[in-house]
């Protein structure tokens, strides 16, 4: 088989390796399916051998997963979900527009404020189900890639060749520190002024931590990270407990009536930059066109305030 060729799996193969990752056991799984498991096994090994990798390791306790395996579930995933409502759409044989769309977001805006842009695209295509995955800027580019996700809101410092990318707008970024730390006192703060400051922040592989680690080679000392991270909400908890500072971008700074915590820019100039991220080669359909369009209208006109006084601070 080539490398672009296709194999040929069919439904009952699919929901073998959506079973099997299920349950974590082949005996479990085959009895689910109501088949033999020496024929749940053949199944498998034929997919592992179309795919070229394993999609589970097997021991004598046990089965996991492996990455590719989660990879090619969450491909199962979806292609079976297309196909159910693709079918309900069909024997319906209504004008209502259905579908579904996948949108990979950046932890902190999916938590902050990703949910009121999808309520309102439900209200006006409720027959469109909409699926949010939330990760790291890494996480949404592999989904991305990997066709799992339609499309990604993610930062755009730098993509890939082979993806295009909208802007949404820049951030400045902020240090955030609780009300009664001395750095309140400053309209800004310099990043060599943290040098021996505890941090806090999101996995070493997020963009923001990146950028984090950039400023402060610029002033010549490596970061102090006492806790990392990869949720929003538990970061924010550090720094309220005392555990260290925190630099975010301007959107995930808390709000002005947030009594524990505060923060201030960050001085020397390092924005992220936000947008919408695609496959330069994939084409929107209808249903993903309209909430592209979305997207953008709202960030530029109906997000929160925060976000949106966040980007003109920085154009």
């Amino acid at each position: 088989m080539t490398a672009n060729a296709l194999p040929d799996f069919s439904l009952r193969q699919l929901r073998a390796v959506l079973a099997v990752a299920e349950y974590r056991s082949f005996i479990a799984a085959a009895a689910s399916l109501k088949i033999s498991q020496p024929a749940l096994t053949r199944t498998i090994k034929q997919i592992e051998t179309a795919v070229g990798v394993d999609l589970f390791s097997r021991t004598t306790r046990q089965v996991a997963i492996t990455a590719a395996g989660k990879e090619f579930v969450a491909l199962a995933e979806r292609l079976l979900n297309d196909l159910k409502i693709g079918i309900g759409s069909v024997r319906k044989h209504g004008v209502e527009q259905r579908g579904q769309i996948v949108l990979s977001s950046v932890l902190p805006l999916a938590e902050i404020s990703l949910a009121l842009m999808i309520g309102r695209y439900r209200k006006e295509f409720a027959g469109i189900e909409v699926h949010l995955r939330e990760g790291m800027h890494g996480n949404v580019l592999d989904d991305v890639r990997s066709g799992v996700a339609d499309v990604g809101i993610a930062y755009t410092n730098s993509l890939p060749h082979n993806f295009v990318a909208e802007s949404l707008g820049v951030e400045a970024l902020h240090v955030v520190f609780p009300v009664d730390s001395e750095l309140s006192r400053a309209k800004k703060v310099a990043m060599r002024d943290l040098k021996e400051a505890a941090f806090v922040s999101y996995p070493v592989d997020a963009h923001t931590r990146r950028l984090a680690d950039s400023a402060a080679a610029a002033a010549s000392f490596a970061p102090d990270y006492a806790v990392t991270t990869n949720r929003f909400a538990t970061l924010m908890k550090l720094v309220d407990s005392g555990v260290g500072i925190a630099v975010v971008p301007s959107s995930e700074r808390p709000s002005i009536g947030n009594r524990r915590l505060t923060s201030r820019p960050l001085a020397g100039g390092q924005v992220s930059r936000l947008g919408i991220v695609r496959l330069r080669e994939r084409e929107l359909n209808p249903p993903l066109s309209t909430f592209y369009e979305l997207i953008k209208q709202w960030v530029r006109g109906a997000a929160p305030r925060r976000l949106r006084s966040a980007r003109r601070a920085c154009q």
